[in-house]
């Protein structure tokens, strides 16, 4: 079967730049910790700014699961 019927599909968040929730997950796990990281890297809530909210949510969850995952969420600095 193939691994891609497994998968959910990718949700659009921010249609002004055509963002998902998954450029989103993934931008946090390389170490986007707030907002304006996500808007720096990404370019959400960037323009009309009516995907704020949905990003915050998503930001939240995919901290608190990290957290919850004993996944370390920052890095020591040398």
């Amino acid at each position: 079967m193939n691994n891609r019927l497994n998968q959910c599909p990718a949700m659009y968040v921010c249609l002004c730049k055509g963002i998902t929730d998954t450029q989103i997950r993934a931008a946090i796990q390389d170490g986007a910790s707030s907002m304006r990281d996500l808007r720096i890297s990404l370019g959400v809530a960037s323009q009309c700014g009516k995907c704020g909210v949905l990003t915050r949510d998503i930001m939240r969850e995919s901290m608190t699961s990290a957290v919850e995952d004993n996944e370390q969420l920052f890095y020591a600095v040398s």
